[in-house]
């Protein structure tokens, strides 16, 4: 049985498991965000698969870890197109369910000539994930070496997941998005808990904007029983509080044009490098390189980049 705490040692067989959403993306460029009442002209249109759940999962397996995705679908064209698009990047689907009664997730997304995204979500057939989906993954989470949730499904549904995965021995990987106030008996079964600055403003109760405030807020969160926390701040990098250190790591410089996945492409570093036997700065170290790759490009799933490419 695994060790809570730390992904398997070394690299293995054992496959990262993602609970979460899949959303189908509908992105707006725009040269900034219109005001209240305004009609803005934008620059162009595109579908492009998306959701913070698939997203992570993509990252993970375009980074070089085996993957098994729970989720839930709609019946409808969306949802096939998802199902076909993570079976592209070899991501097992078996437990992605199709609900015939919802319609698949949408995001609606505006990206200005900053790079910076304005994200609203419809979760359609992800507000349909329940625990019986979770067990029904039973045999597949206890061959893995890892869990990640988000909380774009129901929060019944990551706390049934987050408990499967404790008696599995697994590490638990949570990213607070979109934020939601977690009980506090969810707290102390979080392994590696990353939010970004807003998030991480919303859990801690204080303003984050800078490393300090990312540290200290860090800090309030750690001693609510969360083993790691990693705070990510954009262009500024990332503070990393776990039980034994502290550390900012400073981010590469890029032009960026979309941070869409940025983010869920962090994440997957970290999974993948702690997966690896990594220690967490250098998963972290992974998730930021793989990061800064994503942001130089357009496009949630399609920003997402390759092992070989880093």
């Amino acid at each position: 049985m695994t060790t809570r705490g730390a992904a398997s040692p070394g690299p293995s067989a054992k496959s990262i498991v993602v609970v979460g959403s899949l959303n189908m993306d509908l992105v707006l460029r725009v040269s900034r965000a219109p005001a209240a009442g305004e009609t803005l002209m934008g620059r162009q249109f595109s579908v492009v698969p998306g959701g913070k759940g698939a997203n992570q999962a993509v990252a993970c397996a375009r980074l070089g870890a085996p993957v098994t995705l729970i989720g839930s679908l709609g019946a409808d064209a969306f949802g096939a197109q998802l199902r076909q698009a993570m079976a592209g990047d070899g991501i097992d689907t078996t437990h992605v369910v199709t609900d015939d009664r919802s319609a698949t997730g949408v995001a609606m997304i505006q990206v200005d000539d900053d790079g910076q995204n304005r994200i609203v979500v419809v979760s359609g057939a992800n507000a349909t994930l329940e625990p019986i989906h979770v067990d029904a993954a039973s045999a597949a989470i206890d061959r893995a070496a890892l869990m990640i949730l988000q909380l774009e499904v129901p929060l019944a549904t990551v706390e049934h997941a987050v408990d499967r995965a404790v008696r599995a021995g697994l590490p638990v990987l949570l990213n607070p998005a979109p934020v939601l106030a977690l009980p506090d008996r969810l707290w102390p079964k979080i392994d590696y808990l990353i939010p970004n600055e807003s998030e991480a403003s919303a859990l801690a109760g204080i303003p984050v904007t800078d490393p300090s405030s990312a540290m200290e807020a860090a800090w309030i969160l750690r001693s609510r029983g969360v083993r790691h926390v990693l705070v990510t701040l954009g262009r500024q990098g990332v503070v990393i509080v776990g039980p034994d250190d502290a550390r900012h790591l400073a981010a590469r410089s890029v032009q960026a044009v979309d941070t869409t996945a940025a983010g869920d492409t962090f994440i997957g570093g970290v999974a993948v490098g702690l997966r690896e036997g990594m220690t967490l700065w250098e998963a972290a170290d992974l998730g930021q390189r793989a990061a800064a790759l994503c942001v130089t490009r357009h496009g949630a799933q399609p920003a997402i980049p390759f092992r070989a490419e880093l």
